[in-house]
């Protein structure tokens, strides 16, 4: 019998402020609210996604603003993050970086400030309650035009001492050029954020490297098509680049056609760093303790690697240094323990 991943201490990297939410809360706010909900988030299923073609990732992003559509008060972003670190603290999460691009929510609570600070005491207060040391990565659209990236990383850098801790770059990656980007990301990393784009998802390895030239990212969303060129991996793995890679957000929009085919292996192998992430569990429907089993059941990863995909996540992260301590020495002590015995 093998150890509970959910008992390993971890990081959480790569969730999404919305994707987070529990389907139960989507549905209980959209009745508050007189909000219809296409069939595809009310039937208590996963939705059947594909976004490997324009018209798939189409869909997959009305489904997120139909969600979205749902979050109207200051007590609902309480709510959606209370909840998600109360996931995460079943999952054995130790440290969460939620990722947000506030513009999408600053309409309904009085505008871009408003809404910062809105998400930023959400944060704190669910972080006190839970115990799951919480920050926010602030994540600019590139379907949008740069000089909004540019206002988004000047807002997150002043939030810096708040609790923001990253700057990211997220939506499809087959628009735009990441070097569109990059006074954005150089007014970050100049304000002491780290860079974490999303690359090598919907596009392959040269999105990674994108990242990495053009934005000099310290960690990258995803990365998982990186396994296809092993000179890259080499590079993520002598800079000791994190991927924030998310199996089954991968399978779910077709990157992947199954779990085995996820590069986990490939990637592990190489050296390159990794922290496991669910993306989006709403729409995918499995949280972090899952990405865990799937590496376990579809990779043969045995519990020592598992322990050292979780302390890949915990040193990736923005963590204080007490907080990477201690989450280090109780994977130790989670592979220290007995493995339990059979029933």
């Amino acid at each position: 019998m093998a150890r509970d991943v959910r008992t390993l201490p971890k990081a959480h990297l790569h969730l999404h402020f919305t994707g987070s939410m529990r389907p139960s809360t989507l549905l209980e706010l959209a009745d508050k609210y007189g909000v219809h909900l296409p069939e595809a988030l009310t039937s208590g299923e996963p939705p059947k996604l594909r976004a490997t073609d324009e018209r798939g990732w189409f869909r997959f992003q009305r489904l997120y603003d139909s969600a979205r559509a749902v979050l109207r008060e200051p007590e609902d972003i309480q709510r959606l993050v209370r909840e998600a670190a109360e996931e995460d603290a079943r999952d054995g999460s130790g440290w969460l970086e939620i990722q947000v691009d506030p513009t999408s929510y600053a309409p309904r609570l009085g505008g871009l400030i408003p809404a910062m600070e809105i998400i930023l005491d959400a944060v704190e207060t669910a972080s006190r309650e839970t115990g799951v040391g919480m920050a926010v990565l602030v994540a600019a659209n590139r379907m949008k035009h740069p000089l909004d990236a540019r206002t988004l990383a000047r807002l997150a850098v002043r939030y810096a001492d708040r609790g923001v801790v990253g700057f990211g770059l997220s939506n499809d990656e087959r628009r735009g050029l990441a070097r569109d980007f990059d006074r954005a990301f150089a007014i970050a990393r100049e304000g002491g954020l780290l860079a974490a784009p999303h690359g090598g998802e919907l596009a392959g390895p040269s999105s990674v490297r994108a990242c990495l030239d053009d934005l000099h990212a310290g960690r990258v969303g995803h990365g998982v098509r990186a396994a296809e060129d092993p000179r890259l991996m080499a590079k993520l793995a002598e800079k000791q680049v994190t991927c924030e890679v998310c199996p089954a957000s991968n399978v779910a929009l077709g990157v992947y056609e199954k779990p085995e085919d996820v590069p986990l292996r490939t990637l592990f192998d190489a050296g390159v760093p990794m922290a496991l992430g669910a993306d989006d569990p709403l729409l995918f429907g499995s949280r972090l303790a899952a990405q865990y089993e799937l590496a376990r059941d579809a990779h043969a990863f045995t519990d020592e690697e598992l322990a050292e995909l979780a302390r890949q996540s915990v040193r990736g992260s923005a963590a204080p240094a007490a907080v990477k301590e201690r989450l280090l020495a109780g994977v130790g002590d989670w592979l220290a323990a007995p493995v339990p015995a059979m029933a």
